[in-house]
């Protein structure tokens, strides 16, 4: 008999039906679906029905849906799993979160879990609910899985080779991350067809309150390794802003199917076209430390382009950097102080050749004056088999919650409360 069965509720993102690329020991191949019946239920169904059609690794789940206008109150009544995954409209979700909870079950949940900084009672609420249960909530955090962000980490984290972060200025922080992405993208490879409530910002948040989820998340996971923030005390937002990307209808049908921008998308339109807030900037401090990060969405990538990621830690010694190109993997480089070029290279070597137990046939490349972190493809799994590997992390912390770090709770808060007021803090100085 399986040991933990899922429960997807409302799933409006496919990140939903990432979860189930790929099957679990122990996991119920069996998983219930309470929805509302809608576009995107249907765009859901059609996802997990092409992971069990596919040539290579088909999975084999089996859904039982439950839709209609009622289904939170039959998913209470039913409780028919173990495990509640929830991504979907972010507005909302801590709602359907602390429903979870209500009904006795762990929870998987994808960011946001909330775009508002009045909804932070909520959060502190639900973690709360999920302490006294003994009952795990748990923060889809795939950035933390790519290969580039670890080795990035124990750069950082190494004070021999990085030396203590840089404190920096808003001018010149002593960290920065830049994130763009595209509204027109392939997803398991198929165009992705997205619903018309994403561009609703009071529904989907801003980009910061969003994807910088991501980006908030690294910078407390690298710079304070096991340490809790407590963001009352440690953070302060310096200055925000927030800008649109103009679309107009007929990029937006392309994206999304529909010939009209949704009546709640009214309220942004200006001469025919929509624009949508979906670019932050956020100037912060962490306990002294200043940090900016840039969160960025454009329509479509170039030709052979996507995503990107960028990111900056400066350290005393050195700086580790990552880049990337659109289309291409991100990369990773040591870039070292001026009159550190050799006891850099002496102190990167000695690390690299530790890594070799856990991280074989990393190497470290000079070019020029800097070190090219050279990473085997094998290391390079990509963004949606991240997914696979937070829900295996997941299932691990449920077998054995005292392997869960006792600062995940505190730097959760701290996250969400820099994501919320720094886009409050935006929309407060364009007025």
């Amino acid at each position: 008999m399986a040991e933990y069965r899922l429960v997807t509720l409302a799933p409006g993102h496919f990140h939903a039906a990432l979860i189930q690329k790929e099957m679990f020991p122990g996991v119920d191949p069996r998983v219930h679906v309470y929805a509302p019946l809608d576009t995107d239920l249907t765009a859901h169904l059609q996802r997990i029905v092409a992971f069990n059609s596919r040539d290579e690794r088909p999975t084999s789940w089996m859904l039982e849906v439950h839709s209609g206008e009622d289904w939170p109150e039959r998913f209470l009544r039913e409780r028919p799993g173990t495990i509640a995954v929830l991504s979907g409209r972010n507005r909302t979700k801590i709602d359907f979160m602390r429903l979870a909870l209500e009904a006795g079950m762990h929870v998987l949940a994808d960011k946001p879990w909330i775009i508002d900084p009045e909804d932070m009672p909520k959060l502190q609420a639900a973690l709360e609910k999920a302490e006294r249960s003994k009952l795990l909530i748990h923060d889809i955090m795939t950035e933390r899985h790519e290969i580039t962000s670890i080795l990035q980490r124990e750069i950082v984290d190494d004070p021999d080779l990085f030396g203590i972060i840089e404190r920096g200025d808003a001018a010149s922080p002593g960290i920065f991350m830049e994130s763009v992405h595209y509204l027109q993208k392939n997803v398991a490879g198929v165009p992705l067809r997205r619903p018309g409530w994403f561009f609703d910002i009071s529904q989907q948040g801003e980009a910061l309150s969003d994807v910088g989820t991501h980006l908030v998340d690294l910078v407390l996971w690298m710079l304070f390794t096991d340490e809790p923030i407590d963001y009352r005390r440690d953070v302060q937002i310096v200055d925000a802003r927030h800008w649109p990307t103009p679309i107009e209808p007929e990029s937006f049908q392309a994206i999304t199917g529909l010939s009209q921008f949704p009546l709640e998308t009214h309220g942004w339109l200006n001469n025919g076209r929509l624009d949508y807030f979906c670019n932050n900037q956020v100037i912060f401090t962490l306990r002294g430390i200043h940090v900016r990060l840039d969160v960025l969405w454009d329509l479509e990538a170039p030709r052979g382009g996507g995503d990107t990621h960028n990111a900056v830690f400066r350290g005393s010694r050195c700086s580790a950097v990552v880049r990337q190109a659109g289309g291409k993997p991100p990369e990773l480089f040591v870039i070292p102080n001026s009159g550190l070029l050799q006891a850099t290279r002496e102190r990167l070597f000695r690390l690299v050749d530790r890594w070799q137990t856990l991280y074989p046939g990393v190497r470290a490349i000079p070019v020029g004056d800097d070190f090219h972190i050279q990473i085997p493809d094998g290391y390079r799994t990509g963004h949606e088999a991240h997914f696979a590997e937070v829900t295996a992390e997941f299932l691990k912390l449920i077998n054995d919650p005292a392997q869960r770090p006792e600062w995940e709770t505190p730097n959760l808060l701290a996250k969400y409360f820099i994501t919320t007021s720094g886009v409050e803090f935006a929309r407060r100085e364009s007025v």
